[in-house]
C-alpha cells in the first residue's frame, strides 16, 4: 500500500519511502509536504520534497490529482542542484503549469528544506497556486503572477529526524497558528525503565513511562488550546527488528469536518502507522482535513 503519492510510468518520479529499509547511517535526510490546492476550481495535491544525502540536495515537486493520480513532475536530482534557479513549463489539469525556483542565496539547517532566502512557486493560468518561502516579491516578479493569498494549505508533512536522546524539529500545526519547538526525548541506556518524553516549546505535555509495557499507543495533548492526538511506537528502539531501528511518530490534528480518525484500532500497529497517509490522501477533498505530521526518529550510533 503506498504511503505518499506515488507517480509512475514514463513522466512519473516514485518516493522511495526510507522507513522501512536500512539504517540510521544510511536514511536518506528527507522531507515531503503535501498541499492540498486548486488549479483552475480543480483539486489537486502538490507534494514537495527536499532531499539531502551525500550527493548534495534535492528537490522534486509532484502534482497529483484527487484520486492520487500523478499529473506531471518536476525533478532537480542532487548532481543537477547546480542549477539552483530555474522553471519548467508542464501541461495538466487541461492548462499550461509553470514551476519555478529560486534557490541560489537559499539557507539551510541540519535538514534538507531550506528556511531562508528562496522562492517555490507553481503558477497555472498565471496565478499562483503555490507559493514557498520568503523572497514573494522576487517570485512574483519573476513569474509575472499577481500575489494573491494562496489557497493551498498544507495537509501533510513526513520528515526524518537523527539523534541520540534528543529529536528536534518545528512544527506549524495549522496556517494561522506560530512555528513550534518540538522536541521528542528517550534515554535508554544504561536505564531499566525509559522514559519517553514529547516537549511543545520547551513545555513537557506527555510522559510514557514504562516504556516496554507501552512501546505503542496514543495520547491527546493540548497545545495554544488545540487539540492534537499523537501516536507513537518505539518498538524498534526498544528491541531492534530488521526495520533499521527507527521510532514512529505521528502528530494530527483534527479538521472541523473529520468524523472519524485514519486507524480502526486505537492503538495503531507498525504498518499503520507507515501507510495511514494513504487514508489522509484519500480524504483530502474535505473542506477542513487538519494536518499530520509523521516523524521517523533515527538513533545515531
Amino acid at each position: 500500500m503506498r504511503d505518499f503519492p506515488s507517480c509512475f510510468g514514463e513522466n512519473g518520479v516514485q518516493v522511495t519511502d526510507f522507513s522501512s529499509s536500512g539504517t540510521g547511517k544510511n536514511a536518506q535526510n528527507l522531507v515531503i509536504c503535501v498541499y492540498r490546492c486548486r488549479i483552475r476550481v480543480r483539486p489537486c495535491l502538490i507534494t514537495v520534497t527536499w532531499t539531502k544525502s551525500l550527493m548534495g540536495q534535492g528537490l522534486s515537486i509532484g502534482i497529483d490529482d484527487s484520486a492520487n493520480q500523478c499529473l506531471c513532475k518536476v525533478d532537480i536530482k542532487p548532481w543537477l542542484f547546480s542549477k539552483r534557479k530555474g522553471s519548467k513549463s508542464l501541461e495538466a489539469c487541461s492548462c499550461k503549469i509553470n514551476v519555478y525556483w529560486d534557490l541560489s542565496s537559499a539557507k539551510f539547517g541540519s535538514g534538507p528544506e531550506p528556511f531562508e532566502g528562496f522562492y517555490v512557486g507553481v503558477v497555472a493560468n498565471k496565478q499562483m497556486v503555490l507559493l514557498l518561502g520568503d523572497m514573494k516579491k522576487e517570485a512574483c516578479k519573476k513569474t509575472g503572477a499577481t500575489h494573491v493569498p494562496s489557497s493551498a494549505i498544507l495537509v501533510a508533512k513526513k520528515e526524518h529526524v537523527f539523534g541520540k536522546t534528543v529529536f528536534t524539529t518545528k512544527a506549524q500545526f495549522c496556517d494561522n497558528d506560530r512555528i513550534h519547538d518540538l522536541m521528542i526525548e528517550c534515554d535508554m541506556v544504561g536505564v531499566s525503565d525509559p522514559c519517553l518524553v514529547i516537549r511543545v516549546d520547551g513545555k513537557a505535555l506527555m510522559q510514557v513511562k514504562r516504556l516496554q509495557w507501552k512501546f505503542r499507543g496514543n495520547h491527546t495533548i493540548l497545545v495554544d488550546g488545540m487539540a492534537i492526538e499523537v501516536f507513537w511506537d518505539v518498538h524498534n528502539w526498544l528491541f531492534g527488528t530488521s526495520l533499521g531501528g527507527n521510532a514512529v511518530f505521528l502528530f494530527k490534528t483534527s479538521g472541523a469536518s473529520e468524523e472519524k480518525l485514519w486507524f480502526s484500532q486505537n492503538i495503531p500497529s507498525p504498518s499503520s502507522l507507515q501507510w495511514s497517509f494513504s487514508q489522509r490522501f484519500q480524504d483530502s477533498k474535505l473542506q477542513n482535513p487538519g494536518f499530520s505530521l509523521i516523524l521517523y526518529a533515527w538513533k545515531n550510533e
